[in-house]
């Protein structure tokens, strides 16, 4: 009997995934523990893992669409055997805030329903509403095409009807439009040339002015951004931050570093071989912090402040359609090997789209570096149910006053922190701060 493989819950805020991409074909064999699709979420792109072995028999949806958590998206079975697929509906292309932007229209171009209309009971596939249309009419079936797609036929004025989608299920993709259009988009124009004596190759080149350089584009939400935006909003408007920031004399750490990694770097991993970076300190350092200040190791919750009694350090990730914080369980016990080595696995795994869902929840606070970007200072919001967040800059050569009041080359690293005010006060995030600042600038601290 085939098994039918529902849209996951692979985050504990999920509601809906959309699926980017299929990564076995029908048709295909597919064994325990291989990878069929990848799905995004509210918080990362992730891969699908089947636990069974068989023939992938059917895909009920296709690249491009989403749907809510427990929905059928797919089924694997025996060679032969045939499988029912779900009812028919039409499925979301647009997400919803795209929606707000622009008016979507069907392939007969009549508009569609607008787009407060009330959204479908939670386990069905999230539906675009059409217009409905008599028993007896004759009107074409719905055309399957990417919202670029779509745009990009209205602009060139390439008649749908008359494509043949290469995507999953016949979808229209652009590659498919801009082939029916005979070729890529025109290039931008550009001033006719003028007649002159002076030789074509120092003749300037007339721009029109005021020409923009590029075609306007909207750009539709991710799963992940939208939810990002969201978050972000909800967490700026009902949590009251306020900002601190010190100076850190990173001369001390900067020559630590240079000596640990001058004898570990090329040492192989099974001989305790590593490279350390400036973030490894941070980390371990802002651990240690919060085990002589656990006041800041804490969260609102609503009717109470709950102090965490274990330190799981979140840190954020750049990826490539936003922001990932997955974190460092039990920080406080943990090495700065230890914690190098872990922040370095939770780095790659979150590029390739590897970390596991419960991997992203339960932090207890967070660490946002912009300094191997050149930022020197910056204050980043806070990421709920945290209680604080610490903002990195970059390490800067700048003239220092010493003791003895002579003014020598210096090496400084600004952090900021927004708190949440409900639960930290402003001596108490002064006080986490000065705990930070004596250990990073005693960096030995953070090898016993």
């Amino acid at each position: 009997m085939a098994t039918i493989i529902e849209m996951p819950k692979l985050s504990d805020t999920m509601t809906a995934g959309t699926l980017v991409n299929w990564l076995k074909e029908e048709g295909e064999t597919v064994s325990n523990g291989d990878m069929i699709a990848e799905i995004e979420t509210d918080k990362a792109t992730m891969e699908l893992e089947v636990f069974d072995d068989g023939i992938l028999l059917k895909q009920f949806v296709a690249a491009g669409d989403q749907v809510d958590i427990g929905t059928p998206i797919a089924a694997i079975g025996d060679e032969g055997e045939t499988v029912e697929a779900p009812a028919p509906v039409v499925v979301k292309e647009v997400p919803p805030k795209a929606q707000d932007q622009e008016a979507t229209r069907d392939e007969t171009n009549r508009p569609t329903a607008p787009a407060d209309i009330p959204a479908p009971a939670p386990g069905s596939i999230k539906q675009q509403p059409a217009p409905t249309a008599p028993p007896d009419s004759d009107a074409p079936a719905r055309i399957r095409i990417s919202p670029l797609a779509r745009r990009l036929a209205e602009e060139k004025g390439v008649d749908l009807a008359q494509i043949q989608g290469t995507g999953p299920g016949g979808r229209i993709l652009k590659a498919d439009v801009l082939a029916a259009a005979g070729g890529d988009a025109p290039a931008l124009p550009q001033a006719a040339p003028k007649t002159s004596s002076t030789p074509a190759q120092s003749r300037p080149v007339a721009i029109a002015a005021g020409a923009p350089i590029a075609e306007d584009a909207d750009i539709p939400l991710s799963n992940m951004r939208g939810i990002i935006a969201s978050r972000l909003v909800e967490s700026k408007t009902t949590v009251p931050h306020f900002y601190l920031e010190i100076e850190i004399d990173a001369g001390p750490l900067m020559r630590l570093r240079a000596e640990l990694n001058a004898n570990l770097a090329e040492l192989p991993p099974e001989q305790g071989g590593i490279k350390f970076t400036v973030t490894d300190f941070i980390l371990k350092g802002s651990a240690e912090a919060l085990r002589r200040v656990p006041q800041v190791n804490a969260s609102w919750m609503g009717d109470r402040v709950r102090q965490h009694g274990a330190v799981h350090l979140s840190l954020a990730i750049a990826v490539p359609d936003g922001l990932v914080t997955p974190k460092i369980e039990n920080a406080h016990s943990k090495t700065l090997r230890q914690v190098a080595v872990e922040a370095r696995d939770l780095a790659a795994r979150a590029r390739d789209k590897k970390l596991r869902p419960d991997e992203f929840t339960g932090s207890t606070f967070t660490i946002s570096s912009l300094g191997m970007l050149g930022i020197d200072s910056f204050f980043a919001i806070i990421n709920p149910p945290n209680a604080a967040i610490l903002s990195v800059g970059a390490i800067l050569k700048k003239p220092v006053v010493n003791e003895r009041d002579e003014v020598v080359p210096g090496q400084r690293m600004k952090i900021g922190m927004s708190c949440d005010h409900r639960v930290v006060d402003g001596a108490t995030g002064a006080q986490y701060l000065a705990a930070l600042k004596t250990i990073l600038e005693t960096p030995a601290l953070m090898l016993v």
